[in-house]
């Protein structure tokens, strides 16, 4: 039996940090600053291994995100 599918993108920055709501938007997680906003409040985003529930919070290069199956690695551009 397979676990569940999950998708690992990489999402270049030209910045050494970038804040988690920008990152969801340009990784395409989510529709809009609003959806980022829920998701990050609800729990559901976690930075590096630990939830994170504020939207501006610095993200920098080398950082990995994760919304629901999605993984985002943040490199530089």
């Amino acid at each position: 039996m397979m676990g569940p599918v999950s998708e690992r993108i990489e999402v270049p920055i030209r910045d050494e940090v970038i804040r988690l709501g920008q990152l969801l938007k340009l990784a395409n997680a989510v529709e809009d600053g609003a959806q980022a906003r829920e998701a990050i409040e609800a729990g559901d985003v976690s930075v590096d291994g630990e939830v994170e529930t504020r939207r501006g919070r610095q993200v920098p290069v080398g950082a990995t995100v994760t919304l629901g199956d999605l993984t985002i690695e943040v490199t530089p551009a």
